[in-house]
């Protein structure tokens, strides 16, 4: 196999933003997760809209397209990318009281769409987290992570356990 390097680091060990310049345009999609774990009465009161602070899962919606809108923004060697689609989801389990925020995003561009995924899903369950803190300081927000991602050189990658 071949060595392996991290791209965001020169030969000096500073980190850089790496060229992509001479990469093809390609269509690209990523979806991410986000977990947030809370109790059963505070799931409750989001399925109800009874949260004082209003739509917690609208908010969240709009909260987690805005963050991949601006992830070049938040993380430094990120570039900027055009966007052209990005969709929000949430799985609610009654069982274990989880809400799940499921980040799609596309584009055609020459670098991956994956961060903006991430960074959709982190805020979409950190908007909920903060609408819900004064019923519940306990939430746990998890498993932050890339479930899927389409195009460019690497092609297709699906995590063990996704649909495919």
């Amino acid at each position: 196999m071949p060595e392996r390097k991290l791209s965001h680091v020169d030969g000096k060990g500073r980190a850089r933003m790496v060229d992509v310049s001479a990469k093809e345009i390609t269509e690209r999609m990523a979806v991410a997760k986000a977990s947030i774990k809370m109790k059963k009465e505070t799931l409750d009161l989001i399925k109800e809209s009874a949260v004082e602070k209003g739509d917690v899962l609208g908010t969240a919606q709009v909260a987690g397209i805005m963050a991949a809108k601006k992830t070049s923004e938040l993380i430094p060697m990120c570039h900027p990318i055009a966007i052209t689609s990005v969709e929000m989801d949430f799985q609610i389990d009654e069982v274990d009281p989880t809400i799940t925020a499921v980040v799609t995003v596309k584009t055609a561009d020459r670098t991956g769409i994956e961060m903006e995924a991430l960074t959709g899903a982190a805020v979409a369950a950190l908007t909920i987290y903060d609408m819900c803190k004064a019923v519940d300081r306990s939430m746990t927000i998890s498993d932050v992570y890339l479930a899927k991602k389409t195009g460019g050189r690497s092609g297709t990658y699906t995590r063990k356990g996704e649909e495919a």
